[in-house]
């Protein structure tokens, strides 16, 4: 029986279902009820982490700090975790973030450039948090120029390193092989991240685990970017019947979604005709909600706009190019502007 260890992330990911709209009495709720039931890391912040509230990103409700204490002052045994991408947060936000409860960080960069998590790595190790690096949108990256970046990560002193698959583009044959290749390649020990586009989320994330991941995450209901991540209880529940031990009460946790998530979730998280082509093309998720209203504001096709953003290969951070895309295919096709 192997001992996994499950990350919640309904209080970060799961902020882009809520347009980043959490009010602290929930966050508060929520996390109290994750804690009962036994969840050793809960994350939280922004959906696109510290310093995310932007205009470009989405305004929260409350400020990163607000929500960080909120959820610390909620729970007795689990470890919260922030989100730190660079070039939206800043080691001053890591720095509040540690003051206002936080233990551990997810650094989160882009598959090819592990050497931007150097700086704050080295700073979050040197201040005593927990260190858990995410390399986002793995899928574009084959098994081993992947897990030469984690071994980049692992030697910046990363205690864990995650195949992230931001687009929910992989299948459980691709995330097994990711996983295996940064496991032969890294000291530390190796997650996985999923998200539910190709309806693989739990699949895939069995299949990670069978490859050697020990930290897998998971939220609530599957809330999160667009089509939303393994959902925590089912991942729970499937993880358990293949005989591994969590440390959580799957029933507590099922509880949790149903009694307090469920009723002020604002839609089912659902694979829709968006949320699929995101998976199909390889686009990343937190994309979803933009390209919706760009095809409202622009009179075009979401389906065309995503297409056309994978096959330009847009990343994370590129959020503009949306527009742009919208434009330019509305112009092509004489559709015009909306409102």
């Amino acid at each position: 029986m192997t001992r996994l260890h499950v990350v919640d992330t309904t209080l970060r990911d799961g902020a882009n279902s809520f347009s980043h709209r959490f009010t602290t009495a929930q966050v508060a709720d929520i996390a109290a009820g994750l804690d009962r039931a036994g969840a050793e890391m809960i994350e939280v912040t922004h959906g696109d982490g510290l310093g995310g509230s932007s205009i470009q990103l989405g305004r929260a409700a409350h400020s990163d700090p607000e929500y960080i204490t909120a959820a610390a002052e909620a729970v007795e045994n689990a470890r919260i975790a922030v989100l730190y991408v660079p070039g939206i947060a800043t080691l001053n936000d890591l720095r509040v973030a540690q003051e206002c409860g936080a233990q551990a960080v997810r650094i989160a960069v882009h598959c090819t450039e592990a050497d931007c998590a150097e700086q704050p790595v080295r700073w979050a190790r040197e201040h005593g948090l927990e260190v858990l690096c995410f390399l986002m949108m793995s899928h574009l990256l084959e098994p081993d120029a992947l897990a030469e970046q984690a071994a980049l990560l692992d030697g910046y002193g990363a205690h864990v390193v995650y195949t992230v698959d931001s687009a929910g583009a992989l299948t459980p044959s691709g995330a097994a092989a990711r996983v295996r290749a940064m496991r032969a390649r890294v000291s530390c020990a190796v997650g996985f991240h999923a998200h539910n586009n190709l309806g693989c989320a739990v699949g895939n994330t069995l299949a990670a685990v069978e490859a050697g991941a020990t930290y897998v995450d998971g939220s609530l209901r599957g809330l999160g970017a667009s089509a939303g991540n393994a959902a925590t209880e089912v991942l729970v529940a499937a993880l358990e019947r293949e005989g591994h031990e969590t440390g959580i009460d799957l029933f507590g946790l099922v509880d949790v979604a149903e009694d307090i998530v469920a009723p002020i979730m604002p839609r089912p998280q659902v694979i829709d005709a968006t949320a699929l082509t995101i998976g199909y093309a390889g686009v990343y998720g937190t994309f979803f909600l933009f390209a919706k209203r760009a095809a409202e504001k622009y009179g075009v096709g979401s389906r065309e706009i995503l297409l056309e953003l994978g096959r330009r290969g847009v990343i994370g951070g590129q959020e503009d190019m949306i527009i742009d895309v919208a434009a330019e295919l509305a112009a092509t096709t004489g559709a015009g502007e909306r409102g």
